[in-house]
């Protein structure tokens, strides 16, 4: 079994994720959107674009996707991504939304999926707020998929299937709304008639994220173990990273066992895709560090420098310009400050903010 250290994985992922070097392509043709790019907070995703690519066209469309969060995904993927996140059994479709707020929901399975799919469809016809899609959606579905609402004195349906069974219902998100609005996707795919075949996704979180382990794989998906094991693809070759025990796509090792030093610095936003590593201790190894940048609410961005993270970031819109602050966790080479104020006027323009300034608050040199 091949043996590889931390510094070796992440040059891999750097370069993988395309962050060693900014393309001038259509953001659909970027690798990361194999996965899907997440946007929360809204507005991130592009965001995330914008470190890899100089272009902001591209036919990509706004679903909830993975877990239920928002993502952007190329709209000509929609299809085959409904059958990657329709659970692979009832076990696993309990896995992915088995909340305290339905306790007997978890016990329809797959049939939970299908009822609110079919809601969906029922429901959102046009442009539709989603409290109003949630009302209409919760009026169609089994009633143990619902809960009372004690401040709304409403019943709902809980948001983890309802989220994650909207794609399937033919629903994608306006991208452009200030709140809120589901819209119908044209010609949308189908419902599927049997199990789900993450198969794919397993293998894109491999080649984008990996090595990694099935349970990084699982959290990543929302589900466990036991649950994706009938999906394991083949074709994968195992790893020791730093004594783990890992797996990559074969055709994907020896970029990894190549791996250099890369160069370049990138303003991440919260949800990056390089950030979604469920193996944290690799991404950063100190916990305080950890704790940081990825927090139970209000995540901030990461600084990368050279395929490591070197900081954190936030942002506030300040009039007419983005006011980024930068936390560094160490001396920033004066190459490095100036490439992290050419970033920041990259996410301001990504944001459609005319020019940003920066402020580093420790680690100036």
């Amino acid at each position: 079994m091949p043996s590889v250290g931390r510094a070796k994985v992440l040059a891999y992922r750097t370069v993988a994720n395309q962050l060693h070097e900014r393309v001038d392509a259509d953001p659909g043709d970027l690798a990361v959107l194999d996965l899907g790019v997440p946007n929360v907070p809204a507005g991130t995703a592009r965001q995330a674009l914008a470190a890899r690519t100089s272009r902001f066209d591209g036919d990509l469309a706004m679903v909830w996707s993975t877990r239920g969060a928002r993502h952007l995904h190329r709209r000509a993927d929609l299809p085959g991504l409904v059958a990657a996140l329709w659970p692979v059994s009832d076990a696993d479709a309990e896995a992915r939304f088995g909340s305290k707020q339905i306790p007997d929901g978890g016990k329809l399975g797959i049939g939970a999926f299908r009822a609110t799919a079919g809601a969906f469809a029922a429901v959102v016809k046009g442009p539709t707020s989603k409290g109003d899609a949630s009302r209409g959606v919760s009026d169609l579905v089994p009633e143990a998929l619902t809960y009372y609402c004690g401040p709304c004195k409403a019943t709902h349906i809980a948001g983890s299937v309802f989220q994650q069974a909207g794609l399937a219902g033919g629903v994608q998100l306006d991208e452009a709304a200030a709140t809120s609005v589901l819209l119908p996707i044209d010609d949308p795919p189908p419902v599927p008639e049997g199990p789900g075949d993450p198969s794919g996704l397993i293998r894109a979180y491999l080649r984008l994220l990996g090595p990694a382990t099935p349970s990084d794989v699982a959290k990543y998906l929302g589900t466990t173990v036991t649950a994706i094991k009938p999906a394991w693809p083949d074709g994968l070759a195992e790893v020791s990273v730093d004594g783990r025990k890992t797996w990559i796509p074969e055709e994907c090792l020896a970029d990894l066992l190549d791996a250099g030093p890369v160069h370049g610095v990138r303003l991440l936003p919260a949800s990056d895709p390089f950030l979604q590593a469920r193996d944290r201790g690799v991404l950063t190894p100190q916990k305080e560090r950890e704790r940081e940048v990825w927090r139970v609410l209000g995540n901030p961005g990461a600084l990368l420098v050279d395929g490591d993270l070197a900081g954190s970031w936030r942002a506030k819109v300040a009039g007419k310009r983005l006011a980024v602050t930068v936390s560094a966790w160490g001396p920033l080479r004066a190459p490095v400050r100036a490439a992290i104020d050419e970033e920041a006027q990259r996410a301001a323009a990504a944001r459609g903010i005319p020019t940003a300034e920066v402020t580093v608050e420790r680690g100036d040199t």
